[in-house]
């Protein structure tokens, strides 16, 4: 599923996984070939912060997809990403209907998709306080007001 998500995540270009020994695969290493849209097949080191954060993200997607988990924890993953590319990992993440994901972010754009928000404020010292949001409630009260 590797190329499959990773045309999904850049909107086009070329990605694949290959051994580095296809005679012994079970103590081969692997290699990941990844071209975006619009530029040359480059050694990964060349690609952009972004780039190597979307392909990262690719590479988990399709881990996902081929073998599923009820519950998986993200832990800044996104943080490398401009406004648009968060939206496209979050609009790839809703395709995930059997797996349940919490993503730890400061970002306010991963925020926007979210279902549900939690955090933790200090409103006295030495005194943490967790909140919780559902938003689609959040917006019936914005609604009602």
């Amino acid at each position: 599923y590797f190329e499959e998500t990773f045309v999904r995540l850049f909107g086009g270009g070329h990605a694949e996984l290959r051994l580095d020994d296809e005679n012994n695969p079970l103590e081969s290493g692997i290699e990941i070939i990844a071209q975006p849209p619009g530029k040359k097949l480059q050694n990964i080191n060349l690609m952009s912060g972004g780039e190597k954060t979307m392909t990262a993200i690719a590479l988990m997607f399709a881990v996902l997809k081929t073998k599923p988990t009820p519950f998986c924890i993200l832990d800044e993953v996104e943080a490398a990403l401009d406004d648009a590319n968060i939206d496209r990992f979050a609009n790839y993440l809703r395709k995930f209907h059997e797996i349940q994901f919490t993503i730890v972010t400061h970002q306010k754009a991963t925020m926007e998709h979210a279902d549900v928000l939690y955090g933790v404020t200090m409103q006295e010292k030495a005194i943490s306080k967790v909140l919780s949001l559902k938003l689609d409630e959040a917006e019936e009260i914005i609604d009602a007001i």
